[in-house]
């Protein structure tokens, strides 16, 4: 897979080793004063940061791609395997599957929250075939997912997941942001899915309310310093309270996890320029908390960087860059949109932004209010980047989150890319079991036996495959097929004399990374 260039640097440095009385007495003649106050606040000392960006580029227009599972998506599936490339799983399981590992994401009984943009319509909102593709995968665990996902959004009082909104477009006409506009993020839930794991939540209407720490019924939203955040109950009944975790009655589980997933786009002049995975999450506070103003703008990086590492940090934040709105917050009209058909995913969410910002959205048009050093977003993205360091960072393997410290340094950031569908060279195959053998008493009439064997591929897709046999006494049934496959062995002892026979069938497949594979056959007359 190509990858761009790794532009993160590291700097070794020999310590010094200094017993504590010779600390102090260098410490009070001012020897090692420099190397302490070098350290502003929030900084951490240690390894340099190299924080990993993965960029897939040229999605096709129709990204449902298997006929076996037609709602996976060939850009977020090809996002997921760049992951797993470089160690980071979506899937946290045991079992033996390319996107899963002990310290994976998404674990098999987790309430999955994933924040959508459906303030506005068209392509002002976040692509729902891309939701569509995800919501899948999670369905999809190896484990067998038995949590529930949530599609949630906050519109400030004019967000609608029916993607029917008639703010800024006065009609109420459903207009999704995906190949087919009827398809919204209810219609997702109510028609594609049709599944009790699958519902939505809209925060508007309780935006409204605030509620204590106490409250584990109330519908609302709980106040943490100058930011806010929901607590609600789920179709399932999970009770969700964003910064604490899932009300178990008695006390929380760690078992929430949440995606963030926003279009990137253009938002204002002389505001926050662009919404990326920072502004985006930050909608999830309510306005009503009494602090609007100050949010608008002079504290959106301490907003941002607040609700990302003090109130719940996404396990991942997906850019949605198939259609960029370059040059409206509406994503209406067509004119002010562009096809770009790329998606750019990290956990780093200052990183990504302004790689975003400086690799997709800025070459668009080449507005220089979009580029990330343009004082205006500079100082927003500077500032989340501050308070999130200065606050521990993010790190928390125990949910999969493996960036520390953020940067807004390019240096720092190490982005991989490849095209939509080179993944698909990684799907091997497997025959189960992959010997079999055979026994013939010499005097006995019967003189074929016949065996099952399995063939499985590590994704579910309709691959043709053909077998061949070595050997005409050793014959396979049928000798082609599409996709996983039970298939019958037969051995043929007439005419062979006594003794032992090795064969082996050759099952191709052109597009499995490790075809052939062998099946053996061991016959043996007696």
């Amino acid at each position: 897979m190509k990858k761009e260039k790794n532009r993160s640097t590291r700097h070794e440095r020999s310590s010094p080793e200094w017993t504590r009385r010779e600390f102090i007495r260098l410490l009070a003649g001012g020897i090692v004063s420099p190397l302490i106050t070098r350290l502003r606040p929030g900084e951490f000392p240690g390894p340099a940061i190299s924080n990993d960006l993965f960029w897939i580029k040229n999605i096709p227009d129709n990204p449902f791609y298997n006929p076996a599972n037609p709602n996976l998506h060939l850009g977020l599936d090809s996002l997921l395997y760049l992951m797993a490339d470089s160690g980071l799983k979506f899937y946290r399981s045991e079992t033996y599957h390319y996107l899963a590992g002990p310290q994976g994401l998404i674990s098999r009984d987790d309430v999955v929250l994933i924040k959508v943009n459906a303030q506005w319509k068209y392509r002002g909102c976040t692509n729902s075939d891309l939701i569509r593709g995800l919501i899948q995968r999670i369905l999809d665990h190896p484990d067998g997912f038995n949590g529930e996902i949530v599609i949630i959004e906050n519109g400030q009082g004019r967000g609608s997941l029916a993607c029917n909104t008639s703010a800024a477009y006065g009609d109420a006409t459903v207009r999704a942001n995906a190949n087919d506009e009827r398809h919204s993020f209810i219609y997702l839930v109510d028609h594609i899915f049709c599944d009790p794991r699958v519902s939505y939540f809209l925060l508007d209407p309780i935006m409204g309310i605030f509620i204590g720490p106490d409250d584990h019924v109330t519908n609302g939203y709980r106040r943490y310093e100058n930011v806010s955040y929901p607590c609600f109950t789920t179709a399932l009944g999970h009770r969700v309270e964003l910064r604490e975790g899932l009300w178990q009655g008695k006390g929380y589980s760690s078992n929430l996890k949440l995606i963030n997933v926003p279009v990137l786009k253009h938002h204002d002049t002389g505001g926050s320029e662009i919404t990326a995975s920072l502004k985006h999450f930050y909608g999830l506070v309510s306005m009503a908390d009494g602090y609007s103003s100050y949010r608008h703008y002079a504290g959106l990086g301490e907003t941002c960087g607040k609700m990302v590492v003090s109130v719940i940090t996404p396990v991942l934040n997906i850019i949605d860059a198939i259609w960029v709105s370059h040059s409206s917050l509406t994503g209406y009209p067509a004119s002010t949109t562009f096809r770009a058909n790329q998606l750019l995913a990290s956990q780093d969410p200052v990183a990504l932004d302004y790689w975003a910002a400086k690799y997709i959205l800025f070459p668009i048009d080449n507005n220089s209010r979009h580029h990330p050093d343009f004082p205006g977003i500079e100082k927003w993205l500077s500032a989340a980047c501050e308070i999130i360091n200065a606050r521990g960072g993010l790190k928390d393997l125990a949910r999969g989150i493996v960036v520390e410290r953020v940067t807004k340094n390019e240096a720092e950031m190490n982005a991989h890319s490849t095209e939509a569908g080179n993944f698909l060279h990684q799907i091997k195959m497997s025959v189960f079991p992959s010997e079999l053998s055979f026994v013939f008493a010499g005097s006995r009439a019967i003189r074929i036996k016949e065996k099952e064997a399995f063939l499985s591929f590590s994704e579910n897709f309709p691959f043709r495959w053909w077998a061949e046999s070595d050997s005409d006494w050793l014959l396979v049934e049928p000798a082609s097929g599409i996709g996983k496959s039970r298939i019958i062995v037969r051995a043929n002892a007439s005419g062979l004399d006594r003794g032992r026979y090795r064969g082996l069938i050759y099952i191709y497949c052109p597009d499995a990374a490790n075809s052939p594979v062998l099946l053996k056959g061991d016959v043996n007359i007696f």
